[in-house]
């Protein structure tokens, strides 16, 4: 069975093509379950993400797909959303979703991702950024708030790589992402940027597979190009690390299902 839990809408101001196309290219890739997670709504960064008012428009143009496609491919809710301590809301939190992937996109307010502020790594200790980083994720596990975990160590994506060795400053937050009983998701996007290898790296995958911390899927879509993009190089590193099964939610509840 194939799942893909991460991919985007329009909505959220950074990604292209309707529903139907991002389903369409779903069904040509031979995804059996596709999740719809776009970015949530938050009172910081509003450019990156859509409205709270649109909410219930995502909603709806979701569940019109889960009904239209129905019997074709299993079409699920949720919504990527950014861990930021003050600016997280209930309304995101406590919404009827299949599930939430919980994200670090930034270290105060610096978007680290984010091209248009690349420059600021250049007055940055690297080694610093990826312990802050981590700290970040180890929290957001710690919260409790999420399902899976997004893009494990998105603080690669330019390159820009620690001194120190990468699984010792991941290991705090790795153990709390298993003692949460947290999934890791496997994003093909790091493939598309820089890096040019997926999110987690295969040494982080081997430390979560070694942990019993579950995998799924995401392609991290934002055109419908890019779903099911380096499929078979994720499925690889899965199954080259040990994993023989993935992870899907139906209102937050996990259902393991053999690659």
């Amino acid at each position: 069975m194939k799942i893909d839990l991460h991919n985007h809408t329009s909505l959220c101001n950074h990604a292209e093509g309707s529903v139907d196309e991002y389903v369409a290219a779903a069904l040509a890739a031979g995804i059996d379950v596709f999740g719809f997670s776009d970015h949530a709504p938050m009172d910081f960064d509003p450019k990156y993400r859509m409205k709270f008012e649109e909410m219930e428009q995502y909603h709806g143009m979701v569940m019109d797909a889960r009904t239209k496609y129905e019997g074709k491919i299993d079409i699920l809710f949720g919504y990527e959303v950014d861990y930021l301590e003050g600016h997280m809301d209930t309304r995101v939190l406590n919404a009827d979703v299949d599930y939430l992937i919980g994200s670090v996109h930034f270290l105060d307010e610096w978007g680290f991702d984010n091209p248009e502020f690349i420059g600021q790594y250049e007055h940055e200790d690297i080694d610093v950024i990826w312990e802050r980083y981590f700290g970040q994720v180890e929290a957001m596990a710690k919260s409790g708030l999420f399902d899976i975990v997004g893009h494990l160590d998105l603080i690669k994506v330019f390159k820009f790589m620690p001194k120190r060795d990468i699984v010792s400053i991941a290991a705090p937050a790795l153990d709390a992402v298993a003692a949460a009983g947290m999934t890791m998701e496997i994003n093909v996007a790091g493939y598309r940027k820089p890096v040019a290898e997926a999110y987690p790296s295969p040494e982080l995958l081997r430390a979560a597979f070694e942990r019993g911390i579950p995998v799924t899927f995401g392609s991290d879509a934002h055109t419908p190009g890019q779903i099911g993009l380096f499929r078979d190089e994720a499925e690889a590193l899965a199954r080259e690390t040990g994993y023989t099964e993935c992870v899907y939610f139906r209102n937050r509840k996990p259902y393991s299902v053999a690659l």
